[in-house]
């Protein structure tokens, strides 16, 4: 008796909400119009590190002789269909090499690592879909954030060498990269058609396949499914754009 006491209680209570009249959720947020419809944006990311070691030590590695560099770069085009949102595209590419001459590892009086005439140049190319959203910084019409999903396809190309003579030894990758995500940033405007982006990487799921050829006679594949979602606050990416 008692059980249908409490049932139909439960019922009652659930007929009875169903039943009020809904009242209005207001959180007070107030959507500004930061980004009108119709603009075109276009812009561009550039990003060069170049570093030169002659018999350098970092904590185990020891007598490090080498030079390399890194270079990137991402334009892209975007079409505001309605205020705050955007759709369009972006390219990226990048190139790294490394030459080292020589490096010791050292972990222990009995226990040492050297490396010597390691040579590594990578490229890879990527093109994405992109659609934008833009939200202003309380009135402000200088200051907002914005979040970019992304969905990227793209493949890289790479080859290591180590050693000399006989010795020699070789391997060549050929990569194939899948990706979705969201990169969210900040962007301040400097005057009516210049902004300066930052963003802070990329959170969502990604997926590389890797084939590998060593000497021209051995063969390998590896494959990697991979979520992440956590902001970096060390990766930052910093770039400029134009609403026209």
């Amino acid at each position: 008796m008692n059980k249908k006491i409490i049932f139909a209680i439960l019922v009652f209570l659930c007929v009875g909400v169903g039943l009020a009249p809904a009242e209005g959720f207001d959180r007070g947020i107030v959507l500004n119009t930061f980004i009108p419809k119709g603009q075109w944006v276009v812009g561009n990311s550039i990003s060069y590190s170049e570093y030169s070691n002659d018999n350098y030590q970092f904590v185990i590695v020891e007598n490090i002789d080498g030079i390399g560099y890194n270079f990137k770069i991402s334009p892209m085009v975007c079409y505001i269909v309605k205020d705050n949102l955007g759709v369009g595209g972006r390219f990226a590419y990048e190139r790294s090499l490394t030459k080292l001459n020589s490096a010791s590892i050292k972990l222990g009086d009995d226990l040492n690592f050297d490396m010597n005439n390691v040579y590594s140049l990578s490229h890879s190319y990527s093109g994405m879909a992109i659609m934008r959203n833009y939200i202003s910084i309380g009135n402000s019409s200088r200051f907002g954030l914005f979040n970019e999903l992304q969905l990227n396809l793209g493949g890289s190309e790479s080859k290591m060498v180590n050693g000399t003579g006989e010795a020699l030894t070789g391997t060549f990758e050929r990569a194939f990269n899948f990706k979705i995500g969201i990169a969210p940033g900040l962007m301040a405007f400097i005057n009516d058609y210049t902004a300066i982006e930052v963003n802070v990487g990329v959170l969502g799921f990604n997926y590389s396949h890797v084939t590998q050829t060593t000497d021209q006679v051995y063969t390998g594949k590896r494959s990697q499914n991979m979520a992440n979602f956590k902001v970096n606050i060390f990766s930052l990416g910093l770039g400029i754009a134009f609403y026209l």
